[in-house]
């Protein structure tokens, strides 16, 4: 296996510490790369559905559209994590962000020319769902190439604080460009995005290898993509945690992609809902801080156990909350989720082999990718059944079971990691 990250030991902690990988030229691209291209999928969900009701069409539809871009990515995630292992993962991602670019632009201009319907829209959503598929693994398995292990943490911290400030950017701006200017020119900014992007990523994977390097016998796919699966199940604390997160986001993407624009159309509004959407976001930027800092070494116990405050924004669209509290659970949200996301990475970075973490990643993404569709089309018909409350208060008591069920795993609570750890 080739390491091409920097060499030698990391330095013992100081202050600064959380700064100290954005030393690595390769690491700073990577991150840039990331949060442009979070920064365009944030505003794609939102200004997809806000198009569908611009279009005359019911939370049904919206969960078609939002829905049809969510299959196509998981269909294609375990080709993902196989290309990223076969190839270097810099070159995967330049190819992935140019064809993403390439489907938003597609988009954006069927917009702008009044030339969309629902059709149009559902086509060309599984065509960016299918090219985003690509980037999922490759982008979070080329961290380890970037630094040097013993800053991994404080890396997985900085990524993700770099992403979830483009999300913020993206979906206050998204809401905003939405409500003044129409959903067209918001996928247009997408298009723009990525092409930065590709060019970011470019000059984070230069010069590096694939992940196994050149030597050893290429074998068939299938039997690779075998060689994932054996690793994936071979730990029971990664499938636990990820039939967990089957369950979460499936709730998460019914509730926030699909009733959340139908309610704020009819109350606060698509703008003020791009900005409940960006304190989310905004909640996990303070989060990457705190985690950043930590040293825990139980880390993925704490992140699976504070997965329950995804409950809060749901209880609060629920209870018809003012926006202010609704704005307060999704900052308390965000910062949950980022304890839990640098905890998983951390986790499975220190855990897996190298050589066949991208397709583990692809094994892991493709769990939860599965329960998108699965929320995004089954909330509006449900909520039109039962309602839109009753819906979201079963949503609640989904992810409290789930987040219960998986801390009763003794693999989940006992697992350690090492990168800051003491």
């Amino acid at each position: 296996m080739t390491d091409p990250a920097p060499v030698g030991p990391a330095d013992p902690p100081a202050r600064g510490a959380l700064l100290r990988p954005l030393r690595h030229r390769r690491f700073r691209q990577l991150a840039l790369g990331r949060a442009l291209t979070y920064f365009a999928n944030s505003m794609a969900p939102l200004a997809l559905a806000f198009a569908v009701l611009d279009l005359g069409g019911s939370a049904v539809e919206v969960g078609l559209v939002v829905g049809a871009r969510s299959v196509a990515n998981a269909v294609l995630l375990l080709f993902g994590g196989l290309l990223a292992d076969r190839l270097p993962r810099g070159l995967v991602l330049q190819g992935a962000s140019l064809a993403a670019a390439l489907a938003q632009g597609a988009v954006a201009a069927a917009l702008l020319l009044d030339a969309a319907d629902l059709t149009v829209l559902v086509v060309l959503s599984v065509l960016n769902g299918a090219v985003s598929a690509v980037s999922i693994p490759a982008s979070a398995a080329l961290t380890p190439q970037t630094v040097p292990a013993g800053e991994l943490r404080g890396a997985n911290a900085l990524a993700r604080m770099g992403l979830n400030t483009g999300m913020i950017a993206g979906t206050s701006l998204g809401g905003m460009i939405t409500a003044l200017t129409g959903p067209g020119w918001g996928l247009a900014c997408n298009a723009l995005a990525f092409l930065a992007a590709a060019a970011a990523y470019r000059q984070a994977g230069s010069g590096l290898a694939s992940a196994r390097g050149g030597s050893g016998e290429r074998t068939k796919p299938w039997q690779e993509l075998r060689e994932g699966w054996k690793e994936f199940v071979s730990r029971s604390w990664v499938w636990v945690v990820v039939l967990q997160f089957f369950v979460v986001n499936a709730v998460a993407a019914g509730s926030l992609q699909v009733l959340g624009p139908t309610i704020a159309d009819d109350t606060f509004g698509r703008t003020a809902w791009g900005f409940v959407l960006a304190t989310q976001m905004a909640g996990a930027l303070v989060g990457g801080i705190v985690v950043a800092r930590s040293k825990a070494k139980h880390a993925l116990r704490i992140g699976v156990a504070v997965v329950a405050l995804d409950a809060l924004p749901l209880l609060a669209l629920a209870q018809s909350a003012e926006l202010a509290i609704l704005l307060a659970a999704m900052f308390v949200n965000g910062m949950a989720i980022e304890q839990f996301g640098v905890a998983w990475d951390l986790s499975l970075q220190e855990h897996i082999p190298q050589e066949r973490l991208a397709r583990v990643y692809s094994y892991d993404a493709l769990g939860s990718m599965l329960a998108l569709p699965a929320g995004e089309m089954t909330a509006g018909p449900l909520a039109e059944e039962i309602g839109a409350r009753a819906t979201l208060l079963g949503g609640t008591g989904l992810v409290a079971v789930a987040t219960c069920a998986a801390l009763c795993s003794r693999e989940v609570r006992s697992l350690t990691v090492r990168s800051g750890a003491r």
